[in-house]
This record gives structure tokens, C-alpha cells and sequence, in this order.
């Protein structure tokens, strides 16, 4: 090419680049520390707080800001009261519902302090304190001379040390997650709260309206909100449920806004955002969406199938079901987005545009191809085998969904992890794991049916089965020949929860000498499992160095052409924000906001579409209150927004430019699901709750005039 012409063409990919770069200004979950990089953008977008309070975690509005472990929340009072969505205390209301008494179709709402429940075990509150760079620490004796077995061995050592010492201090959970594939590392620590209660939630016909069949889908009505409360013991430490535990006192909490969001108005979300792919390979999207995504999403739909088919007629099964039913349908419907995303936004050919641009600057200059050529060979061949693994590990997952199976599984696992000192231990069974393992293990009694399980398992098997018959487990296929279904069911003694506990204090020689057979089953599949583990423990050593090698390459390149650089979202705490705003597609427009009459058009009086009779009357007498938004005339339900977010956003707290509460994050766009994949300006919303559709329900429907007084809003007069 002439040399010229290569100048020319090198200037106009980075002119479009750059472009793409202005174009997608609220793309990225971006750290706290990253804030002074992008504070400026806030601001010129309606920020009106200082930037630089966004990097503080000991200061509002941060220090407001918890983790449910896998669901974000946030403190709205000086009481520890905590607003989440109504999607994330689901599992507790179902394990609270039975047949008589179904808070999950009638809602829950606590007269007093003595009224609140003990949330469903396993629930946790998790206060942020602290976030600091661990990086030289996790990769001490980290060397290219150790192979990927030894590598992985010497990441997970450094790790546990790291978390050991930090859960020195009491009631403290501590995590370090790895940033920028494995490139740098972050030590999280958080305060623990234990003793975690259920405070309210709307029926049915609000907190979920619209169900599956609006899931991920605009126009919504979906008043999907709910609170938790933290307790702690008298003397402020953190104990698990005790009479006598008090309310916890937050060091801040978000202040309700005295008025909601109009159409272009600046938002912030801040949570935990679980897990974005945006970073990995061409070959690895490729082979994500032609094999393995559409293999998950057949599980899913045939798992979602197959638990509706057993639970029909059986009011009591689907309450048992329920939690584990809405999830499974949840993520069937996303992957389902995944796969019509990627074919609709050309995510193959973008990643291969994008993949050969960053592979071509290496190659241009001798000393990156020798700083990163050989990383991303290595990665690479990784990445073949992994795709050449995690078809079979997917067939081999749906043993999982057999209840007593599994937990037998954990508890042989637990004791023979106990059998050396604990630091040697695997994650998830060290003793620091123990509560977490109760909490799981107790949980199953209010979502396991033997009857039911037996026919998921039965279907599982089908599915197992299916494997070349090199890769199914030969022992346990024929431990369960020997068995067979009617002894397997009859005969354990797991399905007791005071039995299945009592396991976690035996050693692995009272499990090989146990009659139960679904302990033989586990006894049966161990061997594979600490083969499999160890064969997955080598590939990801080996594709840990090469991938951070890998990524610190695309950083600097990314760098170098002006585009966003912030690490795929990991669990962590995250900042992103945007505009209020809608969306035109093909004939049709998307406007920011849905209302109350709108609510009222969907509503059948059936299945999902059955909206509470004390919402149906207000909403006709137009009894709104103070909560009407100026613009709409009428009261907003939900809101629409260009924040960037995902899985693990749920009940994140809505901010508007003062940093007060305007909403919870709740939902995308199936058109915008692909953005776990890649950030689309267009295609990218994420839909919220608004605070005013939140605070009517409160006052107008089901009379939380006490919560609404302790978040410092004042009850309207009822009508």
C-alpha cells in the first residue's frame, strides 16, 4: 500500500473510532477511582454534585449504596431500611407463602418493627467500606516458569491470604476480584450483615405486573420494589437473627427527591453490576453465539417447560417453584435478546473489524508484537480448548437441578476438603464458607418437592444422556442403574433438613460407609469432579497470564484511538449514568415514560395482568396525590434511560444530578441485551421504577404511611 494511502486510511479508523467514542458517552460501569476520569463528562451532562464525592466510600451518596449478593440496594433511612426490588426479596416472600397464606400474590407489609420476617436464610446486607489495589500482592510468585496448574494454585494461595487477613476484623466479608482479565486486582471488604428481615412488598399484581410476558420489554408497568431491614445486636455488632436485635444505623442514606425526572434529565445508577464480555476475542464471541449461548438457551426453555409441566394444578408446587421458575424464565428470555442482538448489530463482523485493528497496530510495531505476541497466541490455543470444554460442561450442569443430589454432592465435597488445614481448602469450603453452606443447604426445604424433583431429575438425565458416552461419568451412571429412581427417593434420609445439616460435621468416612443412595451418587461422581477441576484449574492458569497480557495490550491501544477504557463489570461496585430518555425503532416511538392509564389499559383481571382492586379504583378516580409528574399530568410508572447496565443492576438506586432517590434500576431491553456483549448508543436502555409510581403505591394502596415518614416523606391525606 502506499504509504501515503496507509496514513490516510490509519487517520480515517481512527476518526471513525473516536467518533464511536463521542457517540457512546455513557457507555462503561465505571470504578469509583475512575470518577476523576469521567467526572467532567458527568458533569457536563447534569451532574451537579463534585465528581470528587463519588470517590469516597466513607460519604454519601456511596456509603448508602449494598450488595444482596447478586441484587443491589440502598439505605433510605436512618433505621437501616434498605429498597431493593421487588424481583430481589422474591425469594424471601415465596419462602414465606404456602397455600394458606401467599404474600406472593397478596404482597407483605409489616405494621412494625416486631411484624418484619427474617428474610429467606442466606440473605445478607453488605455495607462497602473499602476498595484498594491488591495487584502486587496477588501476583507474588507469579513466574512465567510455573505452569498453569501451579499458576492458578499460586493466585488462589495469594487470594486466600489476602481475604484471611482482611476478615480478621470482625463481621467482615472481603473478596479480591480481578479487573482487566487478570491485569490488575482489587480487594473488596465489606461489613457483613447478618440478621436481614423483610419489610414490604406490593401484591403481586403490581411488584411483578406484566410477569414474563413483559419481561425485558418497553412499554412496562412494573412497580418492582421492595425493602429489606438490617439488624445488628445491641451493641451495633453484626449476629445473625436474634429477638433482640435492633435496627441498624447507616452512616448515610439517600434522600428521597422532592421531585422526579423529566424527559433529558441527567441519572446515575451505583451498584454491582454481575458480569459484561465485552473484552473477550473474536473466536470467543464466535463461538459463544453459534454453539454454546444456544445450547444454554435450549436448557433454560426446556427447564422452564419441564418445571411448569410438573407444578401444574399444584398451587403448593408452584409457590415451592416459584423463585426458581422466574429465574430460569429471566435468563431464557435474555439469552433469547443475546441471540437476535448479535445477528441484529452484526456482533461477528464488528468484533473481527475490531479484533484485526488492535492485532494489526501490534504487528506494526516490533516491540508490542514482543511485549504481546506471544500472550495472544497462547490465549489463543486457551481459548479452543475452553470452547471444546464448555459444551460438555453444560450437559453435564443439569444434575445440579436434582436438589438432594446436589446438596450431597457439597456435603462429600465439604468433608473431604476438610480434611486439610484451611487454607488449602477450596473456595466455598473453608470455614469462612460455613454460614453461606447452612443458609443453602437450609433453603432447600422450602423449594424442593420430592415428587417434583424426581421428575426434573428424570429430565436432566434425558439431557445428560445426551453427552458421547466417552464423556458421561461411567461410575455414577452405573451406581445409579443400581439404585435405581424409586430407592433413590424412598430410601435418603437428605431430603430432612436437620438430617442434610447434620452431614456438614461428619467426616468423608461416615459418607463412604452411608447407605443413602443419593450419597452414593455423590461418592460416585467425585472422582470426575476433582479431574475436571484440576484439567479447568491448568487451562485457566495458563489463560490468566496470557489474558492479562492480552488486555493490557487493548488497553493501550483503546488508549491510544480515544475510546472508553474501564473494566468489564465483575460484581464490583460500579458508577454509570445517562439521560432520560426514548427510543425510535422501525415505525415505532419509544416515548421516556409510561403511566398509570397505561397500567390500567393492560389490565385483564388474569395472570399476569391482574393489577390489585384498591390500584384499579384509584387510578380511575385519578387519586394520585402529590405524586403526578407536571409534564405527564398523571402519575409516572416507569421511566426509561440510557444508563448502562446489567445483570446484578437489579435494585440499584436511581439518582438525579443532587445525588437524591428517584427510582431503581430494574430492567433492559431485550433490542438492548446484546450490550453485555457490546455497548450500542442505540440500542442500549435500561428501564427503572419511578419513585412517584413507589411512593402512591406506599401511600394510596397499601397504607406504608410508617415507612414513608421514616424516609422523611410525608403521607398525603387518603382519599
Amino acid at each position: 500500500m502506499n504509504p501515503n494511502l496507509k496514513c490516510l486510511a490509519e487517520a480515517t479508523a481512527v476518526a471513525l473510532l473516536l467518533m464511536v467514542s463521542a457517540a457512546s458517552a455513557h457507555e462503561g460501569m465505571w470504578m469509583p477511582g475512575q470518577t476523576a476520569e469521567v467526572g467532567e463528562a458527568m458533569r457536563a451532562d447534569g451532574l451537579q454534585i463534585d465528581p470528587a464525592q463519588l470517590l469516597r466510600l466513607d460519604a454519601d451518596p456511596l456509603n448508602a449504596i449494598v450488595s444482596l449478593g447478586g441484587c443491589s440496594a440502598s439505605f433510605v433511612s436512618p433505621q437501616g431500611l434498605v429498597v431493593t426490588n421487588y424481583h430481589c426479596v422474591f425469594g424471601s416472600i415465596q419462602y414465606h407463602s404456602n397455600d394458606g397464606q401467599d404474600y406472593i400474590t397478596d404482597g407483605f407489609l409489616a405494621k412494625s418493627l416486631g411484624e418484619e420476617l427474617p428474610a429467606a436464610p442466606g440473605s445478607r446486607i453488605e455495607v462497602i467500606e473499602d476498595v484498594r489495589d491488591v495487584t502486587a500482592d496477588m501476583l507474588e510468585g507469579v513466574s512465567d516458569e510455573l505452569n498453569g496448574f501451579d499458576r492458578y494454585e499460586r493466585l488462589d494461595r495469594n487470594r486466600k491470604a489476602l481475604t484471611a487477613a482482611c476478615e480478621e476484623q470482625p463481621n467482615r466479608r472481603c473478596n479480591v476480584e480481578s479487573y482487566y482479565g487478570g491485569a490488575s486486582y482489587y480487594l473488596e471488604q465489606k461489613l457483613e450483615i447478618q440478621d436481614v428481615r423483610l419489610v414490604y412488598a406490593p401484591a403481586l399484581g403490581l411488584g411483578s405486573f406484566g410477569g414474563e410476558t413483559d419481561n425485558w420489554m418497553w412499554p412496562r408497568h412494573t412497580g418492582d420494589f421492595g425493602f429489606y431491614r438490617a439488624y445488628v445486636a445491641p451493641d451495633g455488632s453484626s449476629r445473625p437473627y436474634a429477638r433482640d436485635n435492633v435496627p441498624y444505623r447507616p452512616k448515610s442514606w439517600l434522600p428521597i427527591a422532592r421531585e422526579g425526572v423529566e424527559e433529558g434529565d441527567f441519572v446515575m445508577v451505583a451498584g454491582f453490576p454481575g458480569a459484561t464480555d465485552r473484552f473477550l476475542t473474536a473466536d470467543e464471541v464466535q463461538f459463544n453465539f453459534a454453539h454454546h449461548e444456544p445450547l444454554l438457551h435450549h436448557l433454560f426453555s426446556d427447564y422452564a417447560t419441564q418445571i411448569n409441566r410438573a407444578t401444574a394444578g399444584n398451587r403448593e408446587a408452584q409457590i415451592r417453584y416459584a423463585s426458581i421458575l422466574r429465574n430460569v424464565q429471566n435468563v431464557e428470555k435474555k439469552l433469547a435478546g443475546d441471540l437476535a442482538g448479535a445477528d441484529a448489530i452484526g456482533l461477528d463482523a464488528r468484533k473481527t473489524t475490531d479484533e484485526k485493528a488492535y492485532r494489526d497496530w501490534i504487528a506494526d510495531d516490533p516491540a508490542r508484537q514482543a511485549r504481546y505476541g506471544a500472550a495472544i497466541r497462547e490465549l489463543d490455543a486457551v481459548v479452543a480448548e475452553n470452547s471444546r470444554s464448555s459444551l460438555k460442561s453444560l450437559r453435564e450442569s443439569v444434575l445440579e437441578r436434582a436438589k438432594i443430589l446436589s446438596s450431597a454432592r457439597t456435603l462429600y465435597r465439604w468433608a473431604k476438603e476438610h480434611e486439610k488445614p484451611d487454607e488449602e481448602r477450596e473456595s466455598g469450603f473453608q470455614d469462612r464458607d460455613l454460614n453461606e453452606t447452612v443458609d443453602r443447604l437450609t433453603r432447600i426445604e422450602r423449594s424442593y418437592l420430592p415428587d417434583i424433583d424426581r421428575k426434573l431429575f428424570e429430565a436432566a438425565l434425558d439431557e445428560y444422556r445426551r453427552l458421547d458416552a466417552e464423556d458421561r461419568d461411567t461410575a455414577f451412571e452405573t451406581a445409579l442403574d443400581q439404585i435405581g429412581f424409586d430407592r433413590l427417593y424412598a430410601d435418603t434420609k437428605l431430603a430432612d433438613t436437620a438430617t442434610r445439616l447434620g452431614w456438614l460435621e461428619k467426616p468423608a468416612t461416615a459418607f463412604e460407609a452411608s447407605d443413602d443412595p443419593f450419597i452414593k451418587l455423590a461418592i460416585a461422581l467425585y472422582p470426575g469432579d476433582i479431574a475436571a477441576d484440576r484439567t479447568a484449574k491448568d487451562r485457566a492458569g495458563r489463560g490468566l497470564t496470557a489474558r492479562a497480557t492480552y488486555m493490557e495490550g487493548l488497553r493501550a491501544y483503546r488508549q491510544a484511538i480515544g475510546r472508553p477504557v474501564y473494566p468489564d463489570a465483575n460484581g464490583s461496585l460500579r458508577i454509570t449514568w445517562g439521560k432520560v430518555t426514548g427510543r425510535t425503532r422501525d415505525g415505532q416511538v419509544w416515548t421516556p415514560f409510561t403511566t398509570a392509564e397505561g397500567l390500567l389499559a393492560k389490565h385483564t383481571g388474569r395472570g399476569e395482568f391482574n393489577v390489585p382492586d384498591a390500584a384499579i379504583a384509584a387510578i380511575r378516580a385519578k387519586d394520585y396525590g402529590p405524586y403526578v409528574a407536571p409534564v405527564l399530568g398523571t402519575l409516572p410508572v416507569n421511566f426509561m434511560s440510557t444508563v448502562d447496565i446489567t445483570g446484578g443492576n437489579s435494585g440499584s438506586a436511581t439518582l438525579n444530578g443532587r445525588g437524591e432517590f428517584v427510582g431503581l434500576a430494574f430492567d433492559g431491553t431485550l433490542e438492548g441485551a446484546i450490550s453485555d456483549w457490546a455497548f450500542d448508543t442505540d440500542r442500549t436502555r435500561a428501564i427503572h421504577v419511578d419513585s412517584r409510581f413507589m411512593l402512591w403505591t406506599m401511600d394510596k394502596i397499601d397504607g406504608a404511611s410508617r415507612l414513608l415518614k421514616e424516609m422523611g416523606v410525608r403521607p398525603a391525606s387518603r382519599s
